[in-house]
């Protein structure tokens, strides 16, 4: 008889096993992780095992936060011993940069239920009275972090799934997948395994694992070391007279932590430069190197050792006991990859944890609601593995993954590029952007400009990194926003994700799985798809040619995403083809008041045609479609290119342009446009945290369709209220504009959070969008935005653009 399981999980460390348990505590008990070697034998057994909370990313916070509370609970609901201990940390400010850092995260776990505090600097040593604090400018006390014993943690999940019915096998590798039978067949050396999900919980092996299934996981491995330090006099003296550990310290500008080991040090730097592992033909990755580390490397980390015993002096006192240098994987970014493998059924991923003892809690959270309800609690797209679309190969995994490490601590600017891993895809143009001052950023890899500099601008990277407004980028962004608004502006955007619909019954299909009417032959419609519990899962333009012939046009980064999310919903047998035509064509956006002068320069298109239609047309000799629609607000096209014709449609646009003041903007200038009209940015203001009426989306729902996706849950919202509304809100005069997730504060009470914020240069003003409590979304209500620990007045604006709110300007 064929061996089968509902789920195999393939990968014995801790989120292999927390999976597994999850899985168990979700009911499905018929579940089986296959480990090629002992549990913990990658990167668990030698991790250093920290469990902090802090992060600047909502969705990550929020795993680890649940992490966190598991694991205080976990040895007594498996009844398991666990050495975890909660010690608190202290991380350390040098700059006004960073503590602005610091409170940012302190509203954001504040709005979680985490009472994180900020410390001046002469309160730090109060809470590590072993401190250096003469050069910093304070610090943040987060007193749910602490550290765990990685093997304990492991055993305990082990022991929680095995309870419930789970099984493991150890010593048990998985060395081949086929599909067969609309089933997993996993092979192992006792015989093959039949399976309806599979998971790859692989660790620093997950790119052989997913290699099985045609899947090139995007990952390297990097060596990180850690020093332990024997026992200090002082600081057991210490210990045993206060009775709990010192909290652990982070000195995130310099680098490292260190955490209290018994009565010695453990201390863990983030050098730079770097090393990696297993990248060059001369040094494959082995077979197997389970239990294994790499030979000490002290000489790159002399200078965070020095620094270390600079900071906390008693270190000079410890004699290295010992040095581990084991090998942890990393994305391009840094975060996890949590989520349905891309384009193959039925399999997720689990895996290229950096920090994966931390967050493996709530991976195996995330992962189980993937497997068993199809959607996550949060919006998960900070770790989705479709975030990835496949042009990250090797080379670039690695370029990007030193650079994460080496900068693992570092802030993340709003209007920062990183360097490492450019120039990947490039528009037909690019050099023609460029040559006009472009300053570029990646977008899913395509190089787009961000803004123009002009003579005297300041370009540099360390520019960038600021919370501040008025960066170098203001006063040029201003212009481009003052040319669109009063001539007209010229947007190269390459990289748009688009998909032909076709085939009979086309039209039919696209009614049920949108929530609002399918466009007429020749007409545009943004449309919005929900999930079953009318959660809001992407946006598209829909452009229909045909009454089974369109045109799915969406965001750059949403290329895999909702690739996936079309075709898993097709019915099966139906004759409906979904084309990614993603490469194929190239887009200018053309808008402003004089746009339509611009184009009737080079073009004899129906320029009359009105707003949310499409032609095709000719410029310069070459075909284009012709799209009226403008995300900046005002009267403006599209302009849709074959890629090889985009350069001579540029280059007309241009020419006919200049003369009537047409300029070069970038997409921070477009980022400002759109906020002042309402637009909604994918995976900000649109996501799975919020329903299409929380999202103030009612307008494109059709309630007379018979059905579509997420119909009845929408209803019953309807009828019971939404517990919280989209608002758009202005805010008093202030030096930095409000980042993602700020929170919205009314009579002493958390009430909402923003979603996005800028400046909006057409109307002068510091806007957000945000979701605030519902009773309270009522033009004119004041209330206060917590913007870097500073309380600003925000005040409810109408439901309506704060730009050209009739549209006059939009549909001229």
């Amino acid at each position: 008889m064929a061996e089968t399981a509902r789920v195999v999980i393939i990968g014995g460390g801790v989120v292999g096993t927390s999976a597994l348990y999850h899985l168990a505590l979700a009911g499905w008990s018929d579940c089986l992780l296959l480990e090629r070697n002992e549990l913990t034998a990658g990167s668990t057994w030698h991790a250093a095992g920290n469990v902090p909370t802090f992060s600047s990313s909502w969705s990550i916070m929020n795993m680890q936060r649940y992490s966190a509370e598991l694991y205080r609970g976990l040895g007594a609901a498996v009844d398991y011993p666990m050495n975890y201990h909660v010690t608190g940390s202290v991380r350390l400010g040098h700059s006004r940069e960073r503590l602005r850092e610091f409170q940012r995260v302190v509203g954001m776990g504040r709005y979680q239920g985490m009472e994180l505090d900020i410390l001046a600097p002469d309160e730090i040593r109060s809470r590590y009275p072993f401190l250096e604090t003469h050069d910093l400018t304070g610090a943040l006390y987060d007193p749910y972090d602490g550290d765990i014993d990685p093997a304990q943690l492991t055993q305990a999940l082990a022991k929680g799934a095995r309870d419930k019915g789970a099984r493991i096998e150890r010593f048990r590798p998985v060395t081949g997948a086929r599909r067969e039978g609309g089933e997993w067949v996993l092979e192992t050396p006792k015989g093959p395994v039949h399976c309806d999900y599979v998971v790859n919980a692989a660790g620093y092996y997950a790119a052989r694992v997913g290699a099985m299934f045609g899947r090139r996981v995007p990952m390297m491995v990097m060596s990180h070391q850690y020093l332990l330090f024997d026992t200090i006099p002082e600081l057991e003296a210490w210990t045993r007279e206060t009775g709990h550990k010192l909290p652990l310290l982070r000195d995130v500008d310099s680098s490292y932590y260190l955490r209290q080991e018994k009565a010695g040090f453990n201390l863990g730097p983030y050098e730079n430069p770097c090393r990696a592992h297993w990248a060059t033909p001369d040094d494959p990755m082995p077979e197997d190197f389970s239990f294994q580390l790499y030979p000490d490397d002290l000489e790159r980390l002399e200078w965070h050792i020095n620094d270390a015993m600079a900071r906390v002096p008693l270190l000079e006192k410890a004699r290295l006991q010992k040095v581990i240098n084991g090998p942890i994987p990393y994305t391009p970014d840094g975060n996890p990859l949590i989520g349905p493998m891309p384009g193959v059924p039925n399999a997720f991923e689990a895996c290229v944890f950096t920090f994966g003892i931390c967050q493996g809690g709530g991976a195996g959270k995330v992962l189980a609601e993937w497997i068993t309800q199809g959607a996550t609690e949060w919006d998960m797209w900070s770790c989705d593995p479709r975030r990835f679309t496949g042009f990250e190969d090797h080379a670039y995994c690695v370029q990007k993954g030193m650079e994460v490490y080496g900068h693992e601590y570092a802030i993340h600017f709003p209007h920062h590029s990183w360097p490492a891993g450019r120039g990947r895809k490039l528009s037909p143009v690019h050099d023609r952007v460029a040559a006009l001052g472009a300053q570029f950023g990646a977008y899913n890899g395509w190089e787009r400009a961000n803004w123009f500099a002009r003579p005297g601008d300041d370009t540099s990277e360390a520019a960038q990194q600021t919370w501040n407004r008025e960066g170098p980028w203001f006063g040029a962004v201003k212009a481009e926003c003052a040319a669109v608004r009063d001539a007209a502006g010229l947007l190269d955007l390459p990289g748009f994700s688009r998909f032909s619909v076709s085939g009979a019954g086309a039209r039919a299909w696209l009614e049920t799985m949108i929530t609002g009417a399918v466009p007429r032959p020749g007409r545009l419609g943004l449309a919005y798809f929900a999930d079953d519990k009318g959660r809001i899962v992407t946006e598209m333009s829909v452009m229909a040619l045909d009454d089974d012939l369109f045109f799915l046009i969406t965001a750059a980064v949403a290329q895999r995403h909702d690739h996936d999310w079309l075709t898993q919903h097709l019915p099966e047998g139906a004759a409906i083809t979904i084309t990614d035509m993603t490469d194929a064509f190239a887009c200018q956006i053309l808008t402003g008041p004089k746009s339509r002068a611009v184009l009737a320069g080079v073009t004899d298109a129906d320029l009359s045609k009105p707003w949310l239609t499409h032609q095709s047309a000719q410029i310069a000799g070459r075909w284009c479609q012709l799209v009226r629609v403008s995300f900046a607000g005002e009267l403006g096209w599209e302009i849709h290119t074959k890629t090889e014709d985009t350069a001579p449609v540029w280059d007309a646009v241009m020419a006919a342009g200049q003369p009537l003041g047409l300029k070069p903007f970038g997409m921070f200038a477009l980022n400002s446009l759109r906020i002042e009209k309402g637009y909604r940015a994918w995976k900000g203001d649109l996501s799975t945290d919020y329903t299409l009426l929380q999202g103030g989306l009612e307008r494109f729902i059709k309630w007379d369709k018979p059905a579509f996706t997420g119909k009845a849950a929408l209803e019953a919202e309807k009828q019971q209220g939404s517990s919280k509304r989209f608002v758009l809100l202005t805010l008093e005069p202030g030096d930095s504009d409000p980042p993602y997730m700020s929170t919205l504060w009314h009579d002493g009470q958390v009430v909402g959070e923003t979603t996005s914020g800028g400046f909006g240069h057409r109307t002068g003003q510091c806007i957000a969008l945000g979701m605030l409590r519902a009773d309270l979304a009522i033009p004119g209500t004041a209330i206060d935005i917590e913007v870097f620990g500073e309380k600003r007045r925000a005040i409810v604006q109408p439901d309506a653009p704060l730009w050209d709110p009739s549209n006059e300007r939009l549909r001229a």
